[in-house]
């Protein structure tokens, strides 16, 4: 991965992360100075925050997905309770006080 050379020929699309980390791990006394280099590097070969964050994404479409569909069940049992609810013509308060 780290030799420059991409699937198709040419440099590799994190070629340019591992030329940071190395010119960073040549230049340093303490090789953990080059954390965020090489942090940078593993993202661009492996994707791990990206798709961590799209998972995330995904679980809070479905939660809200699943928080309307339970919204709409509600609706639809006070649907379900009349026909003139259900129309909208009278408010269920107004139903109540009516009678």
């Amino acid at each position: 991965m780290a030799s420059g050379f991409g699937y198709h020929g040419g440099v590799s699309r994190c070629f340019a992360y591992w030329q940071e980390f190395s010119k960073c791990y040549a230049q340093t006394d303490v090789p953990s100075q080059c954390s965020a280099q090489v942090e940078d590097y593993l993202e661009c070969l492996h994707h791990t925050k990206e798709i961590a964050r799209a998972k995330a994404v995904k679980a809070e479409f479905i939660r809200k997905a699943e928080h309307q569909a339970h919204e709409g069940r509600k609706a639809a049992d006070i649907l379900a309770d009349g026909v003139i609810v259900g129309v909208g013509l009278i408010s269920r308060g107004e139903a109540a006080h009516s009678k």
